[in-house]
């Protein structure tokens, strides 16, 4: 029987399983390196650069009220899908996350579009923030060393070692640089409210031509819906720790609890970091700026002790984003490779368990980008378009899987059940929208890369994909299922 036959479909050519018992031994990955004090920082860390800068963008886009409600509106997308995703990785703790889920409700083909989606963003952010620590490292003269590609190859080629070094000590580390970056923003936000002003908040002129235009909404009603990929830099990211599932302690428990940890470590900053670095010198103030907590503090004049450690604790923050989101990329195209949506040979690990192509590729894929564009904000938002689309194609996972399984058994459950998963694929394909909103080109282009994958998945993978792979035979295992049912 072919894997087309098993999942439902229409079978074409015939799907292989590799011969032998080796496939997957070669394919294994470091079982119980992480408990969920390290997947709480790895959910923190893909995010905490977010908080330094890139959100104050927004503010161009919606005004203080604008960005503040596209905040809220999107911070309560990802607690739904965070809580949604909790449900779907209790039940299914591979390393193909998102992919992995989608392929269980939506078939081989909504699999393949969420793994992609997924991947796009986790190669390209890291990318974009090879080049923000280019830009940091010149700016704090360190080792005088200007911006340029021999900083991004060093980024690439330290932390990837790293990881290679293997799964456990990669993970330390980042809890160890997130811990550090989230305990400056902390003493930012301290050293901020001190000169909070509340008439600063909303400083930025109102444009007369905008509907609904007001001294909170200096953009109008547009600019709520415009800063929603801006609102989502304060949480981007987090929806990837359930791609270290393999390889956790007790994934079935230590999953759900490290995911609403980190969401909640996450709002915290969110709200203090936002309110502090507006209220201290103004939107208009901040709006622009590259380093904007740096800017709350001392304006355009000489920097002060506290403003110096913030633009340190800076860099520590976009390293614990690279370094993190390294990972993410690294287990989402191992796991893609080891079903065979991707060539096979990129899901092959090392004696340390570490899949070592899966790092080196993309690595070599996003120092390339990043010396050969130099274009971070870009980069950024093709990672956020396809982020949007797998927020949604995994929501509405969750939702399939519900209606469809209702006897699944369900170590956690979502809280809300349907309704939650509902309200974050409602907002994400709201977010998807918006991104056609801020940069045009960005969407194109991640949609000329979803075009090349699909027509490579749709001509030649999807009839070579692995039937012993973890996300397949729990396909195949649901599908063997509904047959006896009918049966």
């Amino acid at each position: 029987m072919t894997l087309d036959e098993t999942s439902g479909s229409s079978p074409s050519r015939t799907t292989t399983t590799p011969p032998g018992d080796d496939y997957l031994k070669r394919r294994a990955l470091r079982q119980g390196s992480a408990g969920w004090l390290l997947l709480t920082g790895l959910g923190v860390g893909y995010v905490v650069s977010g908080d330094y800068s890139g959100w104050n963008i927004g503010l161009a886009k919606g005004g203080f009220g604008g960005l503040a409600i596209a905040t809220v509106l999107m911070g309560v997308m990802y607690a739904c899908l965070v809580l949604a995703l909790a449900e779907l990785s209790a039940i299914l703790p591979a390393a193909g996350g998102g992919y992995g889920f989608a392929r269980r409700a939506l078939g081989t083909w909504g699999g393949f579009l969420t793994g992609t989606a997924i991947l796009i963003e986790y190669v390209l952010a890291p990318a974009a923030i090879s080049l923000f620590i280019g830009d940091y490292v010149e700016s704090l003269e360190l080792f005088g060393l200007t911006s340029g590609w021999p900083v991004y190859l060093a980024c690439f080629a330290v932390f990837i070692g790293i990881h290679l070094w293997g799964v456990g000590e990669a993970l330390r580390f980042s809890l160890i640089v997130t811990a550090v970056a989230v305990a400056a923003l902390l003493i930012f936000a301290v050293g901020a409210f001190t000169e909070f002003r509340a008439a600063g908040l909303n400083d930025i002129p109102v444009d007369p031509g905008a509907f609904g235009a007001n001294s909170w909404l200096p953009y109008g009603l547009l600019g709520i819906w415009a800063a929603f990929p801006f609102g989502m830099w304060f949480f981007l990211g987090v929806e990837g720790v359930p791609l270290a599932a393999e390889e956790a302690k007790d994934p079935v428990r230590s999953m759900p609890r490290a995911m609403a940890l980190s969401m909640g470590v996450l709002v915290v900053l969110a709200a203090v970091t936002f309110l502090a670095a507006t209220g201290a010198r103004g939107s208009a103030a901040v709006q622009d700026a590259g380093n904007p907590l740096v800017v709350a503090l001392q304006g355009d004049g000489a920097p002060t002790a506290l403003s110096r450690f913030v633009n340190y604790a800076g860099l520590a923050g976009l390293v614990a984003s690279f370094f993190s989101l390294i990972y993410a990329g690294s287990r989402q195209l191992f796991a893609l490779s080891r079903a065979g949506y991707l060539p096979r040979f990129l899901s092959l690990t090392s004696r340390r368990r570490s899949p070592y192509l899966g790092l080196l590729i993309p690595g070599a894929i996003g120092f390339g980008l990043a010396a050969g564009t130099g274009d971070g904000a870009r980069m950024l938002n093709i990672a956020v378009f396809g982020a949007t689309i797998s927020y949604a194609l995994m929501a509405l996972s969750h939702i399939v899987l519900r209606r469809r399984e209702p006897g699944l058994e369900r170590p956690y459950r979502t809280p809300g059940g349907v309704l939650t998963s509902s309200v974050a694929f409602v907002l994400a394909l709201s977010a998807l929208v918006a991104t056609f909103l801020v940069d045009k080109d960005a969407a194109f282009v991640a949609l000329g890369v979803y075009a090349v994958a699909i027509v490579y998945f749709g001509l030649y993978s999807r009839h070579r994909l692995v039937a012993s792979a973890p996300e397949e035979e729990f396909a195949a295992l649901a599908a063997a299922e509904a047959e006896l049912d009918r049966g």
